[in-house]
């Protein structure tokens, strides 16, 4: 799904009309595509009855031209109008031809009318305020909003509320929200997420997402100039290594992981499961020589290379059985669980130059890289960099508040100045490539607020260069698919805070075949 600001989605509807795609017939695909996903609810929910909140702009015109699609598709609708008037307007006069009910804001004091609507009503279509709004809202548009919020919350079973384009109350492109906001079960924005949709406070509000079309014409430079996306699963899906039935475990190729120290143990099993879990063919796991006999029965379809170590850290001296034992391998993870030592600091700016294959660098190993001089010079082609904030900022020696609060415009800047794929961890983990593109996962949850998880995101990402993806296509779909697991994970157990980076671990499988 691409990503826009609203003035790039202004952009794009006009450049649209000039092209001979007009106003009027955008809309109107939006509005049809609005009411097939209704319908289709409907359908898998036995709904049949529906209320639309519409306003005076194009989102109260998306929502008009699906509740006339909806009743001639034997919906029982009502139009409820806010501000809109109906003399001259086309859309009404083909709405109510269709057998519509409506109602208007105007003299409903009590909001009597609202309230026999949604009392009657499965859905809610939510088109009242659309994505050029501005807070704090005007007082008759407030009170709308807060009388239908008021109805909702006494109503049992609750009415399943979609919102046109945008939660009516979000700036979309900042994602401050209005208190009045209606939280939506599901919004379905035209043509492309807008920015402010994937902020917060707005993503609390947005429930489900998805697009419709609107029929732009192929031709778009506005369009298609725009490099930013939201990760969704039918792109995650088509980016997934096929496999087929005479596959054999070299097909799938050996994700080589260097990680753990006495210390952190568990980070090497992790990461070395979660690149078996996301379909490598074979995983060697190069760790400190004590930790074998307490992982090797926790995972017996590896292969192991023992290292050298100093208390328990890889030493210096390791560098040498590491690239002895690489004939295989056709990914390289190293960082995750290695602790701070300088001599595992030697070891790595001993082999960081002499590693021919795909790389992914992770946790520690950020960290003593950003101590090598001209570090993103010395490696191989383009590597996936996984830093959270913090380890952003020793790579980059800005403050974590200056990287959070430009998450875009820093992951943007560093992938191409490194010439390295940046994956920005945390709330709506930001995937930047070098060439300018970026994607940013559409996911905020405490679930994955453990440790763990990112050694968990690294053995995915390093899984799926082994078998072959580009580092950019690699990161995105483990952060998808990790992001998924968090939220599954918190799922069954019914709450994010019992969540371990082992339950994420689990939970891969049941994504990937969703995928499938």
């Amino acid at each position: 799904m691409k990503l826009v600001d609203v003035t790039q989605m202004r952009a794009i509807e006009k450049e649209a009309d000039e092209k001979g795609v007009s106003y009027a017939e955008m809309m109107q695909n939006a509005g049809r595509g609005l009411a097939e996903l209704v319908h289709a609810l409907g359908q898998e929910n036995g709904w049949d009855e529906v209320t639309g909140i519409v306003g005076t702009g194009n989102n109260g015109g998306d929502a008009l031209v699906a509740l006339t699609w909806l009743a001639e598709a034997g919906w029982r609708t009502h139009a409820y109008l806010v501000n809109r008037k109906q003399k001259g307007d086309e859309l009404i006069v083909r709405y109510l031809s269709a057998g519509g009910g409506l109602a208007e804001s105007t003299g409903d004091e009590n909001n009597e009318s609202l309230a026999a609507f949604l009392n009657q009503s499965d859905v809610l279509l939510d088109g009242l305020l659309g994505t050029g709004i501005k807070l704090p809202l005007k007082k008759e548009a407030a009170q709308v909003l807060e009388k239908t919020n008021l109805i909702l919350s006494q109503m049992d079973p609750p009415v399943f509320v979609v919102a046109v384009d945008c939660p009516s109350g979000v700036d979309c492109d900042t994602g401050e929200t209005a208190d009045e906001t209606i939280p939506a079960d599901l919004t379905i924005t035209m043509a492309a997420v807008k920015h402010g949709l994937i902020k917060l406070p707005a993503f609390e509000f947005v429930g489900e997402l998805q697009t419709v079309e609107i029929g732009l014409p192929g031709n778009l430079n506005s369009w298609n100039s725009i490099q930013a996306e939201v990760a969704d699963w039918n792109m995650v899906s088509a980016l997934l290594p096929e496999r087929a039935p005479a596959s054999h475990k070299g097909t799938f190729g050996t994700a080589f992981v260097v990680a753990g120290s006495t210390s952190y143990t568990g980070a090497a099993l992790l990461a070395g499961t979660a690149a078996y879990r996301i379909g490598a063919g074979l995983v060697t796991m190069a760790v400190p020589a004590p930790l074998h006999a307490i992982l090797a029965g926790h995972l017996p379809e590896a292969t192991w290379v023992l290292l050298p170590h100093e208390n328990g850290c890889i030493s210096a001296a390791a560098a040498e059985d590491v690239l002895q034992n690489l004939e295989r391998a056709t990914a390289f993870l190293v960082g995750s669980g290695l602790g701070d030592k300088l001599s595992t600091g030697s070891f790595i700016e001993n082999i960081i130059s002499s590693i021919k294959l795909p790389m992914v660098v992770d946790a520690d190993g950020l960290r003593h890289i950003s101590r090598i001089k001209d570090w993103h010079k010395k490696i191989f082609t383009s590597a996936v960099l996984t830093p959270h904030p913090g380890e952003m900022s020793a790579l980059t020696g800005l403050p974590t508040e200056e990287i959070q609060s430009n998450r875009e415009v820093v992951a943007l800047k560093y992938a191409k100045e490194w010439g390295h794929v940046v994956v920005l961890k945390g709330a709506f983990t930001l995937i930047a490539s070098p060439d300018g593109h970026f994607t940013v996962i559409p996911v905020a949850t405490p679930a994955l607020a453990r440790a763990g998880t990112g050694d968990v995101l690294a053995g995915l990402i390093v899984g799926l260069l082994a078998q072959g993806l580009n580092a950019y296509d690699a990161a995105v779909a483990g952060a998808f698919i990790h992001a998924q697991a968090g939220l599954l994970a918190a799922d069954v157990f019914g709450t994010t805070a019992s969540v371990l980076a082992s339950d994420v671990l689990d939970s891969v499988a049941d994504v990937i075949a969703d995928l499938e």
